[in-house]
């Protein structure tokens, strides 16, 4: 993580944006990629839905595969915890 926060220049679907942050360029190039990408592919299978309602559907995507990992984490801590107290 950068110590101050920089701008990021992102194109996504076509507009550009500047997001500040202290994430580094690489990570934030990486995000926006992703963004763009998915973004995209929901163009092709909703073709009906507003661009908005295409961001709302990715944000909900985007929060449940982060809960689907976060409940990953927390099992493979408890295991890690479990090894550790047997060893």
């Amino acid at each position: 993580m950068a110590d101050k926060p920089s701008r990021y220049k992102a194109v996504i679907d076509g507009r550009t944006y500047t997001i500040v942050g202290r994430k580094s360029q690489e990570h934030m190039k990486t995000v926006t990629e992703l963004v763009d990408a998915e973004l995209a592919e929901l163009k092709k299978v909703t073709k009906n839905l507003k661009d908005e309602d295409r961001a709302i559907l990715l944000a909900v995507n985007t929060k449940s595969e982060q809960v689907e990992l976060q409940k990953k984490v927390i099992q493979l801590q408890e295991k890690l915890e479990s090894l550790n107290a047997q060893i």
